[in-house]
């Protein structure tokens, strides 16, 4: 038996599966994560550029080198561990190093990634985080003492995640050094990969969230321009029933309407999409920490909920009401079509009543020229017919009057018969 050919996708598509392990973090230890976007739409992206910026990094450590068209790579660059992606729209690096600080989120802890090299970077600052993993202490009370000293308390989000394995917190603010913090208290026996995973989504909901609020300012900037074409579209359709402007006219306004419309919604389509997927990456990020309360203190999801998902609300009504005011003027156009038809239409029946009268005069006119080329004719063949007909008169002694008023009649009849053949014909 013939064994089966594999699809040529076959194997790329399991390792997909395998792409970005999660990874293996011993307490304790500090992780800095960065994500840097350019600030182009995902097409528009030059890849290259985010490859040659990683090969800097990696060469100023001596590390080896990434596949060529990598999309993911992990390696030590000094005493940390190193982590880049590189995503539809922006790359992430994250640097995972030993130990503890003595200061708590010491900006120099961010120094794994050397300010020279970051300003160099294709594209602009997305989001940085210090995140800082720590043995949980006996006492939860020393656990909220510290969050106190380190976070702002209006906006402190903490909670028991996975199954009591870790306390995480943050409070999403950005420090004077520029980075955003957040600690993982770890219980005592929790696993590296395990620890791992708490980090890496705890990056993750900070990328995300930082990314689909992008769409919030492209919807800020869309209300102000639906602001302005609402009450002209909303003008022109309440003034289809006036009879004292053209429906032409109107129509040709609510074009221009509809052709800013379709502009609107093919450049925010993208970003609109990519936040409706982000967003649901920043819940499903959440969901899977499986949070319980710590004493009394709001979860991520009740700061998400009360702080991100207005955003979120803000940026669908948006996006509703684009589609919708561009339904209203497809409406607006066919209705105002009809109206142009049905004038059209009684145009075109005075038209042909118009010409049918033309027609009609043209006809009478037709006839009275009939009877004029008739006499006229006649008066010519007479004339002629009198000349040919000279010696006859001659010999009978007949007068040219009497000879021309006799030849009238039959001159006449024949012209008329001439004529009203040659119409026939032509008929």
């Amino acid at each position: 038996m013939t064994p089966l050919t594999d699809h040529p996708q076959r194997y790329a598509l399991v390792n997909e599966l395998h792409a970005r392990p999660f990874p293996a973090l011993t307490c304790p230890c500090t992780a800095v994560f960065v994500a840097i976007k350019e600030p182009v739409e995902a097409a528009a992206r030059d890849r290259g550029l985010d490859r040659a910026h990683l090969l800097a990094l990696l060469d100023r450590n001596g590390s080896a080198h990434p596949q060529p068209e990598a999309t993911h790579f992990s390696g030590a660059i000094g005493r940390s561990d190193l982590k880049w992606e590189s995503h539809t729209e922006f790359v992430t690096y994250s640097a995972f190093t030993p130990g503890l600080s003595d200061r708590a989120f010491d900006p120099s802890e961010a120094g794994v990634f050397p300010e020279d090299w970051l300003a160099a970077a294709p594209g602009k600052l997305l989001t940085s985080v210090l995140i800082r993993v720590e043995f949980m202490p006996e006492d939860e009370a020393q656990v909220l003492d510290k969050l106190d000293d380190w976070f702002v308390p209006e906006s402190l989000a903490v909670a028991r995640v996975v199954d009591g394995a870790a306390i995480v917190a943050g409070d999403f603010r950005i420090d004077p050094a520029g980075h955003m913090r957040f600690v993982v208290f770890v219980r005592q026996g929790t696993g590296a990969r395990r620890i791992g995973r708490i980090v890496q989504r705890l990056c993750e909901i900070e990328t995300y969230r930082a990314m689909s609020m992008l769409g919030l300012m492209r919807a800020r900037d869309l209300g102000s321009k639906l602001n302005a074409l609402d009450p002209r579209l909303s003008a022109l359709v309440s003034g289809l029933d006036r009879t004292n402007r053209p429906a032409e006219a109107a129509l040709h306004e609510l074009l221009n309407i509809s052709a800013e419309l379709e502009s609107l919604a093919v450049r925010v389509s993208f970003r609109f999409g990519a936040t409706g997927a982000y967003e649901a990456i920043v819940n499903q990020r959440i969901e899977a920490l499986r949070e319980v309360r710590l004493q009394g203190r709001q979860t991520f999801g009740e700061f998400m909920m009360r702080r991100y998902d207005p955003a979120m609300r803000t940026v669908k009504s948006a996006e509703t009401r684009l589609r919708n005011l561009a339904e209203r003027a497809t409406r607006a156009a066919e209705l105002l079509r009809t109206r142009v038809d049905v004038e059209r239409s009684a145009q075109n029946q005075q038209l042909l009543e118009s010409m049918d009268r033309r027609a009609d005069l043209a006809l009478r006119l037709q006839h009275t020229v009939e009877g004029l080329s008739v006499v006229a004719i006649s008066y010519y063949a007479v004339s002629l017919a009198s000349y040919a007909a000279y010696p006859v008169i001659s010999a009978l002694h007949l007068s040219k009057g009497m000879a021309m008023a006799a030849l009238t009649p039959v001159v006449v009849a024949l012209v008329w018969y001439a004529v009203r053949r040659i119409r026939k014909a032509m008929h």
